[in-house]
């Protein structure tokens, strides 16, 4: 099976052309209403050859000047709408359209059908839905054109029934061509952008059917530098796609059929960024490609999740989505079928995952649309698991075929691919704001560099953020070889952060994000201290309510910490110490301590580490770190910590 390209969506554009003339050609063979003037009739079948020869510009300046001549030509309005049609000037098609009903209404009638694609995409599909109701009460249709006409219908009802939303929306779509220093004469598309919109990658189609890896750096707003190949090897294989780039533009993931490389026609491909360019591409194995046709990779911001579509047995329909986690060895595991709700009969391709890692787009012709392939959105709910596809709405969605939309960390600019009137040539990239509805979660960012405190030198460590409401883990990256990382995040909430790597305490703080104004970037360096005898550690995390010693929901993900600490130290021995504010009497501050540092220890031996490598002891208001004289010095007082006693 061929690659599933976006240039797919311009074949059903000359699919259409070639359906038109054929039923202007068959239907006139039956009931001709063609001219008498010799003139006329050649200059008409030129243009018809021209259109067949997808010669679009020519044949419509033929047929304009056949009806110069002849201006009751039926045949030649019916023909000129067609080409209009088939060039998206539906404006213009729907006006001849309408000339030829006048001239011969009973012989028109057939047009109905093409008629009313050409009212839908203009957007009138309420006078669309009036056309094919009269189109469809013919009773002599052949069983293909019923079956279009059925589809069509579909598709008219569905656009009125959302219609209200999408006047209630008061949204206006304005697509921007993103210019020369993107697109060219060829087609552009599937674009990618980093999670810091500073650079856009995507594809480029030449004219003797190869495809390039192309870079367009982004200095500003609405502003790219001329895009240049990919640097690096990437390129030398000319049979490839569909692209995109991880979030902190380390990492690509491509379809590509390379001969003596591939489990299938068509497999997905990572390629890591090197000093040099990028790297050799790598076959990502078995759990993700298989004999069948794999393409459309999406990395989620977290590099954790790859999101896919494939052809393989076992699915719905034609191409399905599909999902496959890394493990920790770095492998992935077997991919797995998102499920009905998302795949249909019909092909559902080109996901991209956002940076908020919980909205995906994808597009889809087997849930209801406008027509063709449309574009979805679809969001994961509060429990985790992805909700309910929900159809882009028109004008972004047509009756053409819809194609890969990328979506800036911003959450209101898009990225995709068209073949608008505006267009260099074939399919450009342009760019418009998405309707709130289609929004993705507001986001912010965390970066910074994980450090050993006694050298300075960046480690390669595993970096969690978690919801503190819900106890949910938001994110986990891994550091590069030099410690650094980036993480995008939903905004407005709080979140624990931790840090760990093998050899090490682990890091664990509160990071109050809340109230952080949404595309902030939040700074964050973290020194790791080795794993050594009397090393001690306070606990931000661990709480209790107020006098009691029952652990609070939110204290789990930094014990689950200490936990995997004494997995990988089998040896280990540590105390627990706990600590109260100097309020109340030195009797109940005792036990108080004594009982908060049990409940961490009963937490930990009831995960499966043997309570003779675990000891524990209150303190009270002894040893306090900060004056009792604040509540926030209080607020500091009132911890517990472990110790490492032996090793």
């Amino acid at each position: 099976m061929k690659q599933k390209s976006i240039v797919a969506g311009c074949i059903w554009g000359l699919f259409f052309c070639c359906v038109l003339v054929f039923f202007v050609r068959t239907s006139h063979a039956q009931t001709p209403r063609q001219s008498s003037n010799p003139k006329a009739l050649k200059k008409y079948n030129e243009a018809i050859l021209a259109l067949e020869d997808n010669r679009s510009a020519e044949g419509i300046t033929l047929l304009a000047n056949v009806l110069q001549i002849d201006s009751n030509f039926i045949d030649a309005y019916l023909s000129l709408a067609g080409a209009y049609g088939n060039t998206k000037q539906y404006k213009k098609a729907v006006i001849v359209y309408e000339r030829a009903r006048l001239k011969d209404s009973i012989y028109f009638t057939p047009y109905l059908l093409p008629y009313s694609i050409n009212l839908a995409g203009l957007g009138q599909f309420d006078k669309a839905l009036d056309a094919i109701n009269n189109f469809l009460k013919l009773s002599d249709l052949s069983g293909r054109s019923l079956k279009a006409a059925q589809y069509r219908k579909k598709t008219y009802e569905f656009a009125l029934s959302t219609a209200q939303k999408n006047k209630n929306a008061q949204y206006v779509f304005t697509p921007k061509n993103l210019g020369d220093s993107v697109n060219s004469s060829s087609s552009e598309y599937y674009p990618s952008v980093t999670v810091t919109d500073d650079a856009l990658v995507f594809t480029r189609r030449t004219g003797n059917a190869r495809e390039d890896f192309m870079l367009s750096t982004i200095p500003h707003k609405d502003s790219f530098n001329k895009a240049a190949p990919l640097d690096g090897d990437i390129n030398l294989e000319p049979r490839k796609g569909a692209i995109t780039v991880s979030q902190d533009g380390d990492w690509l993931f491509f379809a590509a059929d390379i001969a003596g490389a591939g489990i299938g026609d068509f497999d997905i491909y990572k390629s890591v960024y090197t000093p040099t360019g990028w790297s050799i591409e790598e076959n990502l194995g078995d759990s993700i490609n298989t004999d069948f046709w794999e393409s459309s990779p999406a990395i989620s911001p977290d590099k954790r999740a790859l999101y896919f579509s494939s052809t393989r047995p076992g699915g719905y329909g034609g191409a399905d989505l599909y999902v496959s986690y890394v493990k920790p060895n770095g492998r992935w595991t077997e991919a797995v079928n998102m499920g009905p709700t998302i795949n249909t009969a019909g092909d559902e391709m080109a996901p991209f995952i956002h940076a908020d890692n919980q909205t995906l787009y994808f597009t889809s012709d087997g849930l209801p649309g406008y027509g063709g392939s449309d574009l979805f959105v679809l969001k994961k709910l509060s429990n985790g698991k992805w909700g309910s596809p929900e159809n882009m709405g028109y004008p972004i969605n047509t009756i053409q075929n819809e194609g890969s939309l990328a979506v800036a960390a911003d959450g209101y600019t898009a990225y995709y691919a068209s073949d608008r009137e505006d267009s260099r040539g074939g399919l450009d990239i342009y760019s418009f704001t998405l309707p709130a509805h289609a929004r993705p979660f507001k986001t912010i960012y965390v970066k910074g560099v994980v450090t050993d405190v006694k050298t300075q030198k960046g480690l390669p460590a595993n970096v969690e953020l978690t919801d503190n409401a819900s106890g949910t883990l938001i994110n986990k990256v891994q550091t590069d070889e030099l410690g650094n990382y980036f993480i995008t995040l939903p905004e407005g909430k709080d979140y624990t952060f931790t840090v760990n790597r093998k050899g090490y305490l682990f890091y664990s703080s509160a990071y109050g994000l809340s109230n952080a104004a949404p595309d902030s970037t939040y700074v964050k360096n973290i020194a790791l201290e080795p794993i050594k005898l009397a090393s001690s550690f306070v606990f931000t995390q661990v709480l209790f309510d107020n006098n009691s010693y029952a652990l609070l929901p939110a204290s789990l993900p930094e014990l689950n910490k200490l936990v995997q600490i004494l997995e990988e130290n089998p040896s280990m021995h540590i105390l627990i110490s706990g600590y109260t504010d100097n309020i109340g009497k030195d009797a109940d501050n005792l036990i108080l301590s004594t009982n908060r540092a049990k409940s961490i220890v009963n937490y930990v031996s009831g995960k499966g580490i043997a309570t003779e490598r675990l000891t524990y002891k209150g303190f009270g208001s002894d040893n306090p770190i900060a004056t009792n004289e604040t509540a926030a010095g209080r607020a500091l007082n009132r911890r517990t910590s472990f110790t490492i006693t032996r090793l």
